[in-house]
């Protein structure tokens, strides 16, 4: 089986990190909810459009290596390797973030990668060659379909409803939080649960 899964909100859980960062601006008030949807929301019905965007670089950046990774995650990739499965992460961002410090938004996410034991030289590790960042949709759609994934796993339904997102792919929407109201859409709420369908033959 190829799996193809993406990189932020997927296997990167940065519940908490937007908020600690934007809130050791003053961007936020305090008492403000930690999940990063709250803070762009907040931050964009102040009008304060660029400094969401800077947030992001920031954490998608060099805060990136305090994010942690979603519960099970590194099981879920483990056990795939150990049954034989090809995987692949494939991410799409720019490699410069659009506005505030420059940094190398790639190599923050190969550090992070590396750091959590997703790549390396670990016999449960990809190796570094499978990871894909692409710096466009279209790029990333378009790795989707030369690797020939069976299923592909992402935070984002509009990816997996994408027009050119390939329909002999099995998309699957990454949804721990219940946000995914759209019933063309196969969603899961945690990696325990991915790993039951994918890996063990428990299909719901």
């Amino acid at each position: 089986m190829r799996i193809g899964v993406d990189l932020d909100n997927t296997i990167v859980c940065y519940d908490g990190l937007f908020h600690r960062v934007a809130l050791e601006r003053s961007w936020i008030p305090q008492d403000l909810a930690t999940d990063k949807q709250s803070v762009r929301d907040h931050l964009h019905a102040a009008g304060r459009h660029d400094d969401w965007t800077i947030l992001q670089g920031m954490v998608y950046g060099q805060e990136m290596i305090h994010a942690e990774p979603f519960s099970g995650a590194n099981k879920f990739f483990a056990e795939a390797i150990r049954q034989g499965c090809h995987v692949h992460v494939v991410s799409h961002r720019t490699r410069k973030p659009y506005l505030g410090a420059e940094t190398d938004l790639h190599e923050a996410a190969r550090d992070w990668l590396a750091k959590h034991q997703f790549v390396g030289a670990a016999s449960a590790s990809l190796p570094a060659e499978e990871v894909f960042l692409e710096e466009s949709l279209q790029g990333k759609l378009g790795r989707i379909r030369q690797l020939e994934c069976d299923v592909f796993i992402d935070d984002l339904p509009e990816l997996l409803l994408h027009d050119d997102f390939p329909g002999n792919v099995r998309g699957v929407c990454f949804d721990p939080r219940g946000k995914c109201g759209d019933e063309n859409v196969e969603r899961v709420d945690c990696w325990s649960t991915l790993a039951e369908w994918l890996l063990n033959g428990k299909e719901r």
